[in-house]
């Protein structure tokens, strides 16, 4: 199987054969402007020192400061941070912010970890890369395995090394420490606002029967959004597999479940499934809210699912989506699908920046509208095109980013 940026290479390379952006153009997006790796000492509560292996990857900015999230995680590698950060790049300009494409990254198990090894992980990140960081130049976030507390005790550091107050310079931190109202759950519910604007056009049902693959904060909110809409969710997972009830999982019930037990296995009613099982299962909507290749030439014959709306980052490979193309299975793609977590970062970092707040129902309004508009203009693209709603998006993307170097 190819490697995350292989596949973001390949999606490049057939939106480049179905519009002439220009060799030139093409060729300055198949390398990022600067990818940074750090080794970062830190020493355990055991008195030992450890190294551990850092990554900061600046894509594009040519719409504004590099964007983009950082991750920890035992299989983070260089390959799968430049892939991300090329997505968030498209992503940013998708859904029609001033920002620009980055992507981090640690090494680590952070769950190995005691609370005080893993602030001065974390404040070690932000030591090595202060001088790269910035408000207006590179504006990092939390992604899988960070937190807001990990995002404040980053902005403190920041703020200790440069001077810098603003805490413009990290997004997803607390709400008392210049965290924006509905960050929590922006990607999910930017994710519904994408749905509710395609559902016609995906020629799906007013109540839809969904399965969601991954219940950490993307997964875990989304069963949350459309439950409370009146949808049924019948199955969800974790890393460990998932649960499904034909009938519909009670997801308020689930929720306190996985809380208290820190498992989904056992809920009462429900069949124990694997997440490939869940892949397979006949729905009306399928939403990969986990990590990159996880529907792929091997399994994508197997999804009996409507439509699918990828919360996750590339979790549908080039391979595995020219043949959902072929069994007539659109898919919303993750630069659009996923992109309200990044705008409502945005909306932090204006804030910040400003000196304001804005109150969460002002927040998602500025949300659905911006998340509406791109998915009507990626729609556009799409049909004009003659392509999918991938090709779509990377059309809508890249005309933008194009337009950022007049």
């Amino acid at each position: 199987m190819k490697n995350p940026y292989q596949n973001a290479m390949a999606q490049l390379d057939k939106v480049a054969k179905i519009k002439d952006f220009g060799g030139e153009f093409i060729t300055r997006l198949r390398q990022p402007d600067r990818d940074i790796r750090i080794s970062i000492p830190i020493k355990m509560d055991n008195g030992s020192l450890k190294i551990f292996e850092g990554y900061r990857v600046e894509y594009n900015n040519l719409l504004g400061p590099y964007k983009g999230g950082i991750r920890y995680h035992p299989e983070t590698e260089i390959n799968e941070v430049k892939a991300l950060a090329f997505w968030m790049a498209l992503k940013c300009a998708v859904a029609g912010i001033p920002m620009g494409g980055g992507k981090g990254g640690i090494t680590v198990d952070p769950t190995k970890l005691s609370k005080g090894e893993l602030e001065r992980l974390s404040r070690g990140w932000i030591q090595k890369l202060a001088d790269v960081l910035g408000p207006r130049k590179d504006v990092p976030a939390p992604d899988v395995n960070t937190t807001p507390e990990i995002m404040a005790w980053m902005a403190d550091e920041y703020a200790k090394i440069t001077g810098d107050k603003t805490g413009a310079v990290i997004t997803g931190k607390p709400l008392g420490q210049g965290g924006s109202e509905g960050r929590g759950t922006a990607t999910a519910q930017g994710g519904f606002y994408v749905f509710e604007a395609l559902k016609k056009e995906l020629d799906l049902p007013s109540k839809c029967r969904v399965a969601i693959q991954g219940f950490g904060n993307a997964g875990s909110c989304a069963a949350d959004i459309w439950d409370k809409a009146g949808h049924t969710i019948i199955a969800v997972s974790d890393s460990k597999g998932g649960i499904y009830d034909k009938n519909g999982l009670d997801i308020g019930k689930l929720l306190k479940y996985k809380k208290n037990t820190g498992a989904l296995f056992g809920f009462p009613k429900s069949k124990k499934i694997t997440n490939e099982e869940l892949l397979g299962l006949e729905c009306d909507l399928l939403i990969p809210a986990a990590f990159e290749n996880q529907i792929t030439e091997t399994n994508a014959k197997k999804v009996k699912a409507k439509a699918i709306l990828e919360l996750a980052n590339g979790p549908t490979t080039p391979e595995a989506d020219e043949i959902l193309f072929k069994k007539s299975i659109p898919i919303v793609p993750d630069i659009l699908a996923n992109s309200g977590g990044v705008t409502v970062s945005y909306f932090e970092w204006e804030q910040n920046l400003k000196r304001k707040h804005w109150t969460e129902k002002e927040v998602f309004k500025k949300l659905k509208l911006m998340m509406e508009d791109s998915a009507k203009k990626m729609l556009e693209r799409a049909k004009k095109s003659k392509t999918n709603l991938r090709m779509g998006a990377f059309i809508l993307a890249l005309e933008r980013i194009k337009a950022g170097m007049k």
